[in-house]
């Protein structure tokens, strides 16, 4: 109730009372109410599902307005992964809001799979292969991306410096693992051979959110870390870390920036979408380049 107060920008007393009134006036409870919580009924929720489409058109009407204004205004709600908030948004984030300064907004950042719709948000940034069929995507960011490998040079020194990627099965490395529980190996390409190894972990940290513990502690001399170049590139650049098979680092595609495909975007939207396909259109950074997906790799 809170949430939907929030998003109809009234108080949740307000809202309740609204219910109840549609409730009376129906002769159907449409929420489950506790102390705790408040759910829909069988009769509310099958309410909600036909009724979503419809104030979805009614939104994106009475959004045509905004086309009236000198600049966009309203609230962008994006979901990205972790990696994103990390490696693209910083290089788009403060010339947007620049740009219009009329809109807010508001990033969630999370790994899991997420129904853009459900949870209210506009658009999402996630790589080729979790992009539902129905969804228009536009590049975003970076067009290739690669992995890496990287240790402290206090480590390699005292345990040796890899020469394949098989040699990584005797040393300590730093795992990640998805939300769903799985550990991914790691893939290394090199010379039109491909390679998967799956290392002994002697940490693992859940990816994204605690991805910087396992660089902490490679930087601290406890193993192998393995992760997105970019989120690894100070540290590389610091000589804190030192790369490890550099010449078998994967490149795979870069992110997409997805949303519902309907004939009117909210404004909001509409400007970053305008905004992202005007940077793609400028010359790619120097340091881009190409290959296949990272959503089975980081681990």
């Amino acid at each position: 109730m809170l949430e939907g107060a929030r998003l109809s920008g009234g108080s949740a007393s307000a809202l309740s009372q609204a219910v109840r009134r549609l409730e009376a006036q129906l002769g159907v409870r449409l929420l489950h109410r506790t102390t705790r919580s408040v759910v829909p009924t069988e009769a509310g929720q099958r309410l909600l599902e036909r009724l979503g489409p419809a104030i979805g058109e009614v939104e994106a009407a009475l959004d045509v307005v905004n086309g009236f204004r000198d600049t966009p205004a309203g609230t962008l709600r994006l979901n990205v992964p972790m990696s994103a908030s990390r490696l693209v948004l910083p290089a788009l984030v403060p010339d947007f809001l620049a740009a219009f300064p009329d809109i807010q907004l508001d990033v969630v950042a999370e790994d899991g799979f997420v129904d853009l719709v459900a949870s209210g948000c506009d658009a999402g940034i996630r790589y080729d292969e979790r992009l539902e069929q129905d969804m228009v995507a536009v590049p975003i960011g970076p067009r290739t991306q690669r992995f890496a490998a990287a240790a402290s040079p206090a480590y390699l020194d005292r345990h040796g410096r890899p020469e394949h990627p098989s040699d990584l099965l005797h040393h300590a490395c730093l795992r990640g693992r998805f939300a769903s529980g799985t550990v991914p190996p790691w893939d290394f390409e090199h010379a039109g051979e491909s390679l998967r190894v799956d290392p002994p972990a002697r940490m693992v940290v859940r990816l994204g959110a605690a991805a910087d513990l396992a660089v902490d502690a490679a930087i601290a001399g406890a193993g192998v870390v393995y992760l997105f170049e970019d989120w690894l590139r100070p540290q590389l650049d610091s000589g804190a870390l030192e790369p490890v098979l550099p010449q078998w680092w994967p490149s795979f595609p870069g992110p997409f920036l997805y949303y519902p495909g309907r004939r009117l975007l909210p404004a909001p939207l509409r400007a970053f979408v305008d905004f992202i396909r005007s940077r793609n259109e400028a010359p790619p950074p120097a340091r881009e380049r190409g290959g296949p997906s990272p959503t089975s790799r980081t681990g």
